[in-house]
């Protein structure tokens, strides 16, 4: 097993939770709705707040790829996955209500957690930013993705011992 498969190991079990949790979250939701004594509006903004968590996901997933040869395995860089991809779950657990059929809207629920969803996902995005300057070279292309940034952040962490 090589050292990112290892660190991958964590890492994969810990993003796939948290897309579980935002598709878990659609589905109380759409379930919710289709009750035959069912208030509930769903709207746009909770479920575009989803997606915007899943493509974030997805985008530091294929960043991990994209830094596979520059991982090693120590403890700083079990501790990085661990957090990065804690804040990342935390903000999926957020989007959609535990019990959407409480509530008669999900505009409403947005309004509530969308400062915090943004709060612990924005961190992690500078961090992952602020990393990249420092390991990945220059790209060769302006259409160069910014997802490999996440995967350098935990490169320039594991690379740090």
């Amino acid at each position: 097993m090589s050292p990112f498969e290892f660190i991958f190991a964590l890492f994969g079990l810990l993003l796939g939770l948290s897309i579980v949790e935002v598709l878990g979250g659609l589905a109380r939701a759409i379930e919710a709705r289709l009750r035959p004594d069912a208030v509930l509006r769903i709207g746009w903004l909770t479920p575009l707040l989803g997606i915007f968590v899943l493509l974030d996901l997805l985008s530091f997933w294929q960043a991990a790829w994209a830094t596979r040869d520059a991982v090693s395995v120590s403890g700083h860089s079990l501790m990085a996955v661990t957090a990065f991809a804690s804040a990342y779950y935390l903000a999926a657990h957020l989007v959609f209500p535990r019990e959407p059929a409480k509530h008669e809207e999900l505009d409403s629920h947005y309004f509530r957690v969308r400062r915090i969803v943004l709060a612990v996902m924005l961190p992690t995005a500078v961090l992952i930013a602020l990393s990249v300057t420092t390991l990945m070279p220059p790209p060769a292309s302006s259409s160069a993705h910014l997802s490999t940034s996440a995967g350098a952040s935990l490169a320039s962490v594991s690379s740090a011992e």
